[in-house]
């Protein structure tokens, strides 16, 4: 399948950073292939904050390089078009929502694109229709929830028909109702409309619909692979200064008691099978 994000040797160093300091991001090789669902996992500090923001040209590297669907990000020319290609949700909605009224913000990137009126109508309301938001067309966003603002800020985003989306701990102020939301609607775009998903969080039940895992650790990437395959490195997990979701730390106390599970399962329900079928055969 074909890459929409390449990543070569990539490192970042802030300006103002001592130069013995260790660098924010720092020899990084990645590959995202289109459709794909991605989730970087990692601490406050790890670097994957500043990873996202180096994928759409906010911060440019300070060696290597990062490409989107072929146009390097240190191409200043290529800047609009990487943007329009890669669509970016940021932690707190209200930095992104610019306008007084729901429609009214959501047309406010395809209106900057200079499309026509006509197109801008049916881009809005697709938008509003996907993320479940129509009926707040008219409404004010600063009388909306966390996650209803953070879904308009993703339709936002979905009016202007990005490739890929990447969302920097988008429900990172939320509620668990919120956040909820919020996941099931991204993970809807990825499974119904093939959009490539980059979702970066510490939340770690938020990679369960996860093809990919990658874990960040002092601006390396240190574990990247399914996430069964990852989350069954339980001691990958707690070094990154992660916390084990509860489903994986259960699994994980009852293989150190001798029961044949095995611990990679992050959602309840898989969880429980898991023990169903371990209880079935007996235990070691």
């Amino acid at each position: 399948m074909q890459n929409i994000i390449e990543i070569n040797n990539l490192t970042f160093q802030y300006d103002g950073d001592s130069p013995n300091s260790s660098a924010a991001v720092e020899g990084i090789n990645l590959q995202i292939e289109k459709g794909s669902f991605t989730v970087i996992l990692g601490h406050n500090g790890s670097g994957k904050s500043t990873l996202a923001k180096l994928l759409n040209g906010l911060l440019l590297p300070t060696e290597g390089s990062v490409s989107v669907d072929g146009l390097l990000t240190t191409d200043e020319k290529n800047i609009f078009e990487i943007r329009r290609k890669l669509g970016m949700v940021f932690q707190n909605p209200d930095n992104q929502i610019v306008c007084t009224v729901v429609e009214e913000d959501v047309a406010f990137g395809p209106e900057n694109l200079g499309l026509e009126p006509s197109e801008i109508r049916k881009r809005v309301d697709s938008a509003l229709e996907t993320v479940d938001m129509t009926e707040y067309r008219f409404a004010a966003p600063d009388r909306l929830s966390g996650g209803q603002k953070q879904r308009v800020a993703l339709a936002g985003i979905l009016a202007m028909e990005p490739e890929c989306i990447v969302l920097d701990e988008p429900t990172a102020m939320l509620d668990p109702k919120g956040r909820k939301e919020v996941i099931e609607t991204i993970t809807r775009l990825n499974k119904e409309k093939g959009i490539t998903v980059i979702l970066i969080t510490h939340f770690m039940e938020e990679a369960e619909n996860a093809d990919r895992v990658i874990v960040m650790d002092s601006g390396k990437i240190t574990a990247d692979g399914s996430l069964f395959d990852v989350f069954s490195n339980t001691g990958l997990i707690v070094n990154a200064g992660l916390a084990l979701p509860q489903s994986v730390e259960l699994l994980s106390v009852l293989k150190q008691k001798g029961f044949n599970v095995k611990p990679g399962y992050i959602s309840p329900k898989a969880a429980a099978k898991e023990i169903y079928r371990a209880l079935k055969g007996g235990t070691l």
